[in-house]
């Protein structure tokens, strides 16, 4: 077994909206853009046209004057409960994100997970691709915006 070097980072929010509005605007990748300050959007592909285990997405991602691509994968898409996915670049594995809903009286509480799968040998190489030298504490403010920003769509909706 190889070791972490990074524990995955989780955030949470409680957001007052039903869990499925909320599940439909996490899975909807596309709109990922509208509360993403990294990921811009992007496109289904391989005949891919929505959240589906197996669905291939091709993300479009930009920091300051730096913007990359990733390839994602669907890996759970169960409505109202959790969607998650795989990205890669490369064909080399970067993260795992998952959003995971849970209903409350008032609404859901959303938690966003990330785990870094980059092999060490890639940290480097993907510091100088995105311009992001601390990528946990980037990613960590990045999850709090978005879910911050999907509060306020999803209580507006």
């Amino acid at each position: 077994m190889v070791p972490r070097m990074v524990e995955p980072i989780s955030v949470t929010q409680n957001i007052k909206a039903p869990a499925s509005l909320v599940w439909e605007m996490v899975s909807d990748l596309p709109r990922m853009g509208d509360w993403s300050p990294e990921n811009q959007g992007g496109q289904w592909i391989g005949g891919g046209s929505g959240p589906a285990a197996g669905a291939k997405f091709r993300g479009e991602n930009q920091h300051e004057k730096k913007s990359w691509k990733t390839t994602v994968t669907v890996l759970d898409a169960t409505p109202a409960e959790r969607f998650s996915f795989r990205s890669s670049i490369m064909g080399i594995g970067l993260a795992e994100w998952s959003y995971d809903i849970e209903p409350t009286a008032e609404g859901c509480c959303v938690t966003e997970t990330w785990d870094d799968v980059r092999p060490g040998w890639f940290k480097p190489l993907s510091k100088l691709a995105t311009g992001v030298a601390d990528r946990e504490g980037y990613t960590r403010a990045g999850m709090q915006e978005t879910l911050e920003k999907l509060a306020q769509a999803a209580e507006t909706d």
